[in-house]
């Protein structure tokens, strides 16, 4: 969590799982790989967005503090992935990215895909057993709260 900030609280949590840090990465990537040149404005934005929500639903999630509430960000991170990855398809198509930087996008989306699967079923199976509590009980050992 250090990595992108320096202040940690209960919840700011999500930065810990795996799935938001390689979504993380998954943004980066297609960042780094779509050429703006080669597209037009509106593409570009598109597949950053869808790219950029992933992550951004995972945290909303997880910040809600609701499991049912959670489970649902996942399936719109879920969606959203969907929508990227067809993007990136697209882009593959008309020649915007090679090849090459397609499988580099798809090698890591199938990552990030099948860990958000993952993490969706450990929570309906949390849902299912009754083990889930909306109430905040992680210890607040080793976060500081950094007010200012």
């Amino acid at each position: 969590m250090s990595h992108y900030t320096k202040r940690k609280n209960i919840n700011r949590g999500y930065m810990k799982l795996e799935v938001w840090q390689k979504s993380i990465e998954l943004l980066k990537l297609i960042h780094s790989l779509v050429d703006p040149k080669k597209s037009n404005f509106k593409m570009t934005a598109q597949i950053m967005d869808s790219a950029q929500s992933v992550s951004s639903n995972i945290a909303e999630g997880y910040c809600r503090r609701h499991l049912n509430e959670y489970i649902q960000y996942c399936y719109i991170a879920l969606g959203s992935l969907g929508e990227t990855l067809t993007r990136s398809i697209g882009f593959k198509e008309i020649n915007a990215i090679t090849d090459n930087n397609f499988e580099a996008i798809d090698t890591l989306h199938y990552e990030v895909e099948n860990k958000l699967l993952g993490l969706i079923k450990s929570l309906e199976e949390k849902r299912d057993k009754k083990e889930w509590d909306d109430r905040i009980r992680e210890p607040e050992s080793g976060y500081s709260s950094n007010t200012p």
